[in-house]
């Protein structure tokens, strides 16, 4: 679940600053990974996106701190 959780944050950071990721040879297994997850907790996607967010937003906070210091 912290892999699903990373990836998401990792997703929604790199949208918000503007930046395309490159896939990786090693996602498969990642997703055949999260695929299990999913089947086995319906509200998984919900909390991993949940957890990712509020990871995401508390980085992209800390830069804006930054900035206005």
């Amino acid at each position: 679940m912290e892999e699903l959780v990373a990836e998401l944050g990792a997703a929604f950071l790199c949208s918000d600053l503007g930046i395309s990721q490159e896939p990786r040879t090693d996602h498969a297994a990642y997703i055949a990974n999260w695929l299990t997850v999913l089947k086995n907790d319906r509200k998984a996607i919900f909390t991993a996106a949940s957890q990712a967010s509020k990871a995401a937003n508390y980085l992209i906070g800390l830069e804006t701190k930054e900035a206005a210091a």
